[in-house]
């Protein structure tokens, strides 16, 4: 959204927050160009109806620091490693969205000047608010901090009116749907009852940084086409996480 329009949803401004893994399509590692280009479309969705659209992605598919780190690497080194991979994602994911004529920047946490710019939270502010699509790679930038909770600074950071997390289900279950028949969906959540039933739906310290700022968590499926301007304008099936009210 460009600076001085105004859109049909009630949000100005969201995070999206994507895994590695929702790069991988039916693939075991890496990244599957038509997943990206289906996500891309899904982003553009959204810029069109005049919301202003940052994300942040995660490296699973690359590499994960505490997986690294369980096989022997010093944690700290394998949580840069990981950083490293979110970039990658963050390149792939700027290419497919401007094969679709989305304008995007990428910001990495770690400056690497030669492929996407440092981040620098006002200048980001700025793109988003020229209609850009900002891309946050690198996490936090430091390692012990999960894209979760990446996803959860930046979202309070760029003001933003809600998070949106795409996963591989519909919203939060109880448990594993895909290993549980008997797993119950939630249609909302407290941010206290997500972190008393210890739902993982996020790491907890991106639950506690949502709920200080008053940041609903919105929890959608990344399969079923469109879910994401539909979630946006409140349509469609997801689990919304947000305060007692």
């Amino acid at each position: 959204m460009t600076e001085g329009t105004s859109n049909d949803t009630t949000f100005r401004r969201v995070l999206l927050k994507l895994s590695g893994e929702a790069l991988m399509g039916e693939q075991n590692y890496g990244l599957d160009p038509a997943k990206l280009k289906t996500i891309a479309a899904e982003i553009r969705s959204v810029t069109e109806l005049g919301v202003q659209v940052c994300i942040v992605v995660g490296g699973g598919n690359i590499f994960r620091g505490i997986s690294g780190a369980a096989k022997g690497l010093e944690r700290g080194t394998a949580d840069y490693m990981g950083m490293l991979a979110t970039v990658m994602n963050a390149l792939a994911l700027q290419g497919a969205l401007e094969g679709l004529g989305v304008t995007t920047r990428v910001q990495s946490a770690i400056p690497m000047h030669t492929v996407c710019e440092p981040y620098i939270r006002r200048r980001a502010d700025r793109h988003m608010r020229k209609g850009r699509v900002v891309i946050f790679a690198a996490g936090t930038g430091n390692p012990y901090f999960t894209t979760d909770t990446a996803a959860a600074l930046r979202a309070v950071e760029m003001g933003c009116d809600a998070m949106f997390k795409g996963t591989q289900v519909d919203g939060v279950y109880s448990s594993d749907p895909k290993t549980d028949k008997n797993a119950v969906r939630y249609d909302r959540l407290t941010y206290t009852e997500v972190l008393s039933r210890d739902l993982r739906v996020m790491d907890a310290s991106a639950i506690a940084l949502a709920r200080e700022n008053n940041i609903p968590i919105l929890v959608f499926s990344l399969h079923n086409p469109g879910a994401f301007a539909d979630v946006v304008g409140k349509k469609g099936t997801f689990t919304i996480i947000n305060g007692e009210g």
